[in-house]
Protein backbone atom coordinates (compact mmCIF):
# COMPACT_ATOMS: atom_id res chain seq x y z
CA UNK A 1 0.00 0.00 0.00
CA UNK A 2 1.11 3.57 -0.41
CA UNK A 3 0.53 4.16 3.30
CA UNK A 4 1.08 1.46 5.91
CA UNK A 5 -0.89 1.94 9.08
CA UNK A 6 0.73 1.11 12.39
CA UNK A 7 -0.42 0.12 15.86
CA UNK A 8 -2.23 2.76 17.92
CA UNK A 9 -0.19 4.54 20.64
CA UNK A 10 0.30 2.80 23.95
CA UNK A 11 -1.59 5.55 25.79
CA UNK A 12 -4.75 4.64 23.89
CA UNK A 13 -4.27 0.99 24.81
CA UNK A 14 -3.89 1.90 28.46
CA UNK A 15 -7.03 4.01 28.33
CA UNK A 16 -8.94 1.19 26.71
CA UNK A 17 -7.72 -1.24 29.33
CA UNK A 18 -8.86 1.02 32.20
CA UNK A 19 -12.08 2.36 30.71
CA UNK A 20 -13.20 -0.04 28.04
CA UNK A 21 -13.62 -3.34 29.86
CA UNK A 22 -17.31 -2.70 30.49
CA UNK A 23 -17.86 -2.06 26.81
CA UNK A 24 -15.90 -5.16 25.88
CA UNK A 25 -18.02 -7.40 28.07
CA UNK A 26 -21.11 -5.98 26.42
CA UNK A 27 -19.74 -6.96 23.02
CA UNK A 28 -19.13 -10.61 23.82
CA UNK A 29 -19.91 -11.77 20.28
CA UNK A 30 -16.69 -10.20 18.99
CA UNK A 31 -14.43 -10.41 22.02
CA UNK A 32 -12.23 -13.35 22.97
CA UNK A 33 -11.82 -14.68 26.49
CA UNK A 34 -14.70 -12.71 27.98
CA UNK A 35 -15.63 -15.35 30.47
CA UNK A 36 -18.49 -16.79 28.41
CA UNK A 37 -16.46 -19.09 26.21
CA UNK A 38 -17.55 -22.33 27.84
CA UNK A 39 -14.00 -23.40 28.60
CA UNK A 40 -12.93 -23.22 24.97
CA UNK A 41 -9.49 -22.12 23.83
CA UNK A 42 -9.74 -18.50 22.73
CA UNK A 43 -7.91 -18.01 19.43
CA UNK A 44 -7.49 -14.67 17.69
CA UNK A 45 -6.76 -14.96 13.96
CA UNK A 46 -5.29 -12.14 11.91
CA UNK A 47 -7.44 -12.59 8.79
CA UNK A 48 -9.61 -15.13 6.98
CA UNK A 49 -7.08 -17.81 5.86
CA UNK A 50 -5.77 -18.01 9.44
CA UNK A 51 -9.31 -17.95 10.85
CA UNK A 52 -10.31 -20.83 8.60
CA UNK A 53 -7.39 -22.97 9.76
CA UNK A 54 -8.15 -22.31 13.42
CA UNK A 55 -11.83 -23.14 12.98
CA UNK A 56 -11.25 -26.31 10.98
CA UNK A 57 -8.49 -27.66 13.22
CA UNK A 58 -9.84 -26.41 16.53
CA UNK A 59 -13.39 -27.54 15.91
CA UNK A 60 -15.62 -27.50 18.97
CA UNK A 61 -12.73 -26.87 21.34
CA UNK A 62 -11.88 -23.35 20.19
CA UNK A 63 -13.54 -19.99 19.93
CA UNK A 64 -12.09 -18.06 17.00
CA UNK A 65 -12.32 -14.34 16.33
CA UNK A 66 -10.71 -12.48 13.42
CA UNK A 67 -9.03 -9.10 13.60
CA UNK A 68 -9.94 -8.46 9.94
CA UNK A 69 -13.62 -8.12 9.17
CA UNK A 70 -15.24 -9.56 6.01
CA UNK A 71 -14.75 -7.17 3.12
CA UNK A 72 -11.85 -5.36 4.78
CA UNK A 73 -8.60 -5.31 2.81
CA UNK A 74 -6.24 -7.08 5.24
CA UNK A 75 -3.12 -5.14 4.24
CA UNK A 76 -4.87 -1.97 5.45
CA UNK A 77 -5.84 -3.28 8.88
CA UNK A 78 -5.56 -0.81 11.74
CA UNK A 79 -5.71 -2.37 15.22
CA UNK A 80 -8.21 -0.68 17.52
CA UNK A 81 -7.83 -0.31 21.28
CA UNK A 82 -10.63 -2.84 21.78
CA UNK A 83 -8.90 -5.36 19.52
CA UNK A 84 -5.64 -4.86 21.38
CA UNK A 85 -7.32 -5.75 24.67
CA UNK A 86 -9.06 -8.67 22.95
CA UNK A 87 -5.70 -9.96 21.74
CA UNK A 88 -4.12 -9.56 25.18
CA UNK A 89 -6.86 -11.64 26.81
CA UNK A 90 -6.75 -14.48 24.28
CA UNK A 91 -5.11 -17.88 24.76
CA UNK A 92 -3.51 -18.00 21.31
CA UNK A 93 -2.99 -15.87 18.23
CA UNK A 94 -2.59 -17.20 14.69
CA UNK A 95 -1.14 -14.71 12.21
CA UNK A 96 1.07 -14.40 9.13
CA UNK A 97 4.10 -12.25 9.80
CA UNK A 98 4.94 -9.49 7.29
CA UNK A 99 1.45 -9.36 5.79
CA UNK A 100 -0.15 -6.96 8.28
CA UNK A 101 2.33 -4.64 10.04
CA UNK A 102 -0.18 -3.55 12.68
CA UNK A 103 -0.82 -7.18 13.65
CA UNK A 104 2.92 -7.90 13.85
CA UNK A 105 3.34 -4.95 16.23
CA UNK A 106 0.37 -5.94 18.36
CA UNK A 107 1.50 -9.56 18.68
CA UNK A 108 5.06 -8.52 19.55
CA UNK A 109 3.79 -6.23 22.33
CA UNK A 110 1.25 -8.68 23.71
CA UNK A 111 1.67 -11.26 26.42
CA UNK A 112 -0.29 -13.96 24.58
CA UNK A 113 0.91 -17.36 25.73
CA UNK A 114 0.74 -19.11 22.34
CA UNK A 115 1.87 -17.13 19.30
CA UNK A 116 1.62 -19.05 16.01
CA UNK A 117 3.31 -17.44 13.01
CA UNK A 118 2.15 -19.22 9.85
CA UNK A 119 5.14 -17.84 7.94
CA UNK A 120 7.42 -19.93 10.15
CA UNK A 121 5.59 -23.16 9.31
CA UNK A 122 6.55 -23.29 5.62
CA UNK A 123 9.14 -21.71 3.31
CA UNK A 124 8.53 -18.29 1.79
CA UNK A 125 9.98 -17.01 -1.48
CA UNK A 126 10.49 -13.65 -3.15
CA UNK A 127 8.11 -12.90 -5.98
CA UNK A 128 7.76 -9.87 -8.22
CA UNK A 129 5.54 -8.99 -11.16
CA UNK A 130 6.30 -12.17 -13.09
CA UNK A 131 6.26 -15.52 -11.32
CA UNK A 132 6.46 -19.18 -12.28
CA UNK A 133 6.96 -21.08 -15.51
CA UNK A 134 9.49 -19.34 -17.73
CA UNK A 135 9.45 -16.20 -15.59
CA UNK A 136 12.41 -13.85 -15.68
CA UNK A 137 13.70 -12.15 -12.57
CA UNK A 138 12.44 -8.61 -12.92
CA UNK A 139 10.50 -6.55 -10.42
CA UNK A 140 9.97 -2.81 -10.50
CA UNK A 141 8.29 -2.68 -7.09
CA UNK A 142 9.57 -3.07 -3.56
CA UNK A 143 6.95 -5.66 -2.74
CA UNK A 144 5.60 -6.38 0.71
CA UNK A 145 7.10 -5.23 3.97
CA UNK A 146 9.83 -7.87 3.95
CA UNK A 147 11.47 -6.65 0.73
CA UNK A 148 9.60 -8.78 -1.76
CA UNK A 149 8.95 -11.92 0.31
CA UNK A 150 5.58 -13.19 -0.85
CA UNK A 151 3.16 -13.99 2.01
CA UNK A 152 0.35 -15.52 -0.12
CA UNK A 153 1.10 -19.10 0.91
CA UNK A 154 -2.55 -20.12 1.44
CA UNK A 155 -3.19 -20.02 -2.32
CA UNK A 156 -0.88 -23.03 -2.74
CA UNK A 157 -2.73 -26.05 -1.27
CA UNK A 158 0.59 -27.78 -0.52
CA UNK A 159 2.00 -24.88 1.48
CA UNK A 160 -1.34 -24.30 3.18
CA UNK A 161 -1.28 -27.95 4.20
CA UNK A 162 2.18 -27.51 5.71
CA UNK A 163 0.90 -24.56 7.71
CA UNK A 164 -2.16 -26.55 8.81
CA UNK A 165 0.03 -29.29 10.21
CA UNK A 166 2.06 -26.76 12.18
CA UNK A 167 -1.08 -25.12 13.52
CA UNK A 168 -2.44 -28.49 14.61
CA UNK A 169 0.71 -29.21 16.60
CA UNK A 170 0.66 -25.77 18.20
CA UNK A 171 -2.97 -26.09 19.30
CA UNK A 172 -2.33 -29.58 20.66
CA UNK A 173 0.55 -28.20 22.73
CA UNK A 174 -1.51 -25.27 23.97
CA UNK A 175 -4.48 -27.49 24.87
CA UNK A 176 -3.14 -31.03 25.49
CA UNK A 177 -6.46 -32.22 26.89
CA UNK A 178 -7.92 -32.13 23.36
CA UNK A 179 -4.75 -32.96 21.44
CA UNK A 180 -6.24 -36.10 19.90
CA UNK A 181 -9.10 -34.13 18.36
CA UNK A 182 -6.73 -31.49 17.01
CA UNK A 183 -4.65 -34.21 15.36
CA UNK A 184 -7.76 -35.84 13.89
CA UNK A 185 -9.07 -32.53 12.52
CA UNK A 186 -5.67 -31.64 11.09
CA UNK A 187 -5.46 -34.97 9.27
CA UNK A 188 -8.92 -34.45 7.77
CA UNK A 189 -8.03 -30.95 6.56
CA UNK A 190 -4.72 -32.11 5.10
CA UNK A 191 -6.55 -34.86 3.22
CA UNK A 192 -8.93 -32.30 1.71
CA UNK A 193 -6.02 -30.06 0.72
CA UNK A 194 -4.27 -33.02 -0.91
CA UNK A 195 -7.41 -33.60 -2.97
CA UNK A 196 -7.53 -29.93 -3.96
CA UNK A 197 -3.88 -30.09 -5.03
CA UNK A 198 -4.66 -33.11 -7.22
CA UNK A 199 -7.61 -31.36 -8.87
CA UNK A 200 -5.47 -28.30 -9.64
CA UNK A 201 -2.61 -30.39 -11.01
CA UNK A 202 -4.93 -32.40 -13.24
CA UNK A 203 -7.06 -29.44 -14.25
CA UNK A 204 -4.14 -27.23 -15.29
CA UNK A 205 -1.97 -29.89 -16.90
CA UNK A 206 -3.14 -29.44 -20.50
CA UNK A 207 -3.85 -25.81 -21.36
CA UNK A 208 -3.57 -23.67 -24.47
CA UNK A 209 -1.39 -21.14 -22.66
CA UNK A 210 0.43 -21.13 -19.33
CA UNK A 211 0.31 -17.36 -18.82
CA UNK A 212 -2.31 -15.39 -16.90
CA UNK A 213 -2.55 -11.72 -15.92
CA UNK A 214 -3.66 -10.57 -12.46
CA UNK A 215 -4.11 -7.25 -10.71
CA UNK A 216 -1.30 -7.93 -8.23
CA UNK A 217 1.11 -10.78 -7.66
CA UNK A 218 -0.91 -12.85 -5.19
CA UNK A 219 -0.74 -16.12 -7.11
CA UNK A 220 3.00 -16.68 -7.36
CA UNK A 221 3.06 -19.85 -5.28
CA UNK A 222 0.09 -21.26 -7.18
CA UNK A 223 1.77 -20.46 -10.51
CA UNK A 224 5.00 -22.18 -9.51
CA UNK A 225 3.18 -25.21 -8.12
CA UNK A 226 1.30 -25.90 -11.36
CA UNK A 227 3.80 -24.77 -14.00
CA UNK A 228 2.11 -21.47 -14.86
CA UNK A 229 3.35 -17.92 -15.29
CA UNK A 230 1.61 -15.13 -13.41
CA UNK A 231 2.02 -11.68 -14.93
CA UNK A 232 0.92 -9.03 -12.44
CA UNK A 233 -0.11 -5.52 -13.40
CA UNK A 234 1.27 -4.36 -10.07
CA UNK A 235 3.72 -6.15 -7.80
CA UNK A 236 2.91 -7.69 -4.42
CA UNK A 237 1.23 -4.46 -3.27
CA UNK A 238 -2.40 -4.62 -4.47
CA UNK A 239 -2.76 -0.84 -4.75
CA UNK A 240 0.55 0.20 -6.32
CA UNK A 241 0.24 1.93 -9.69
CA UNK A 242 1.83 0.20 -12.72
CA UNK A 243 4.19 2.13 -14.97
CA UNK A 244 3.28 2.95 -18.55
CA UNK A 245 6.06 0.65 -19.72
CA UNK A 246 4.62 -2.19 -17.66
CA UNK A 247 1.18 -1.78 -19.25
CA UNK A 248 2.66 -1.76 -22.77
CA UNK A 249 4.72 -4.82 -21.90
CA UNK A 250 1.62 -6.68 -20.76
CA UNK A 251 -0.24 -5.83 -23.96
CA UNK A 252 2.59 -7.23 -26.09
CA UNK A 253 2.92 -10.31 -23.89
CA UNK A 254 -0.81 -11.02 -24.02
CA UNK A 255 -0.76 -11.10 -27.80
CA UNK A 256 2.41 -13.21 -27.99
CA UNK A 257 1.31 -15.78 -25.39
CA UNK A 258 -2.34 -16.07 -26.33
CA UNK A 259 -3.66 -14.54 -23.12
CA UNK A 260 -7.42 -14.04 -23.16
CA UNK A 261 -8.21 -12.68 -19.71
CA UNK A 262 -7.14 -10.06 -17.18
CA UNK A 263 -8.07 -11.15 -13.66
CA UNK A 264 -9.12 -8.76 -10.92
CA UNK A 265 -10.05 -9.48 -7.31
CA UNK A 266 -12.95 -8.83 -4.98
CA UNK A 267 -11.45 -6.54 -2.31
CA UNK A 268 -9.50 -4.16 -4.57
CA UNK A 269 -10.71 -1.78 -7.29
CA UNK A 270 -11.02 -3.38 -10.73
CA UNK A 271 -10.36 -0.08 -12.56
CA UNK A 272 -6.75 -0.79 -13.58
CA UNK A 273 -7.52 -4.36 -14.67
CA UNK A 274 -10.42 -3.23 -16.83
CA UNK A 275 -8.34 -0.44 -18.37
CA UNK A 276 -5.55 -2.86 -19.32
CA UNK A 277 -8.08 -5.37 -20.63
CA UNK A 278 -9.81 -2.76 -22.76
CA UNK A 279 -6.55 -1.50 -24.26
CA UNK A 280 -5.39 -5.04 -25.02
CA UNK A 281 -8.86 -6.17 -26.16
CA UNK A 282 -9.08 -8.87 -23.50
CA UNK A 283 -11.93 -9.95 -21.27
CA UNK A 284 -11.95 -9.72 -17.48
CA UNK A 285 -12.82 -12.22 -14.76
CA UNK A 286 -12.36 -12.71 -11.03
CA UNK A 287 -9.44 -14.62 -9.50
CA UNK A 288 -9.97 -14.37 -5.77
CA UNK A 289 -6.92 -14.21 -3.45
CA UNK A 290 -9.28 -15.32 -0.63
CA UNK A 291 -8.19 -12.66 1.82
CA UNK A 292 -11.78 -12.48 3.04
CA UNK A 293 -15.20 -13.96 2.28
CA UNK A 294 -17.97 -11.53 1.31
CA UNK A 295 -21.23 -11.61 -0.63
CA UNK A 296 -19.12 -11.01 -3.76
CA UNK A 297 -17.08 -14.16 -3.20
CA UNK A 298 -17.72 -17.12 -5.49
CA UNK A 299 -18.21 -19.48 -2.61
CA UNK A 300 -18.76 -19.44 1.14
CA UNK A 301 -15.44 -20.87 2.31
CA UNK A 302 -11.82 -21.47 1.27
CA UNK A 303 -12.44 -24.66 -0.70
CA UNK A 304 -15.42 -23.35 -2.63
CA UNK A 305 -13.55 -20.23 -3.71
CA UNK A 306 -10.47 -22.25 -4.66
CA UNK A 307 -12.67 -24.45 -6.86
CA UNK A 308 -14.12 -21.31 -8.47
CA UNK A 309 -10.59 -20.03 -9.07
CA UNK A 310 -9.66 -23.32 -10.74
CA UNK A 311 -12.67 -23.08 -13.03
CA UNK A 312 -11.78 -19.48 -13.96
CA UNK A 313 -8.15 -20.42 -14.67
CA UNK A 314 -9.14 -23.38 -16.82
CA UNK A 315 -11.39 -21.18 -18.90
CA UNK A 316 -8.83 -18.40 -19.27
CA UNK A 317 -5.96 -20.77 -20.10
CA UNK A 318 -7.95 -22.89 -22.55
CA UNK A 319 -7.75 -26.11 -20.57
CA UNK A 320 -8.57 -29.32 -22.40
Amino acid sequence: MNVRRRLIPGTAVAAATLLGLGTLSACSDSTAADGGNGGKLDVVASFYPMQYLAEQIGGKHVRVTSLTQPGQEPHDLEISAQQTVQLEKSDAVLYLKNLQPAVDDAVAQSGVRTKIDAASLTTLEKHGNEVGGHAAAHDDTKGEESGGTDPHIWLDPVKYSEVAQGVGKALAKADPEHAADYRKNTAALVEKLDGLDTRYADGLKNTGTKVFITTHAAFGYLAERYGLTEEAISGLDPESEPSGNRVKELEKMAQADGVSTVFYETLVSDKTAKTVAKDARLRTDVLDPIEGITEKSRGTDYFQVMESNLKALRTALGAK
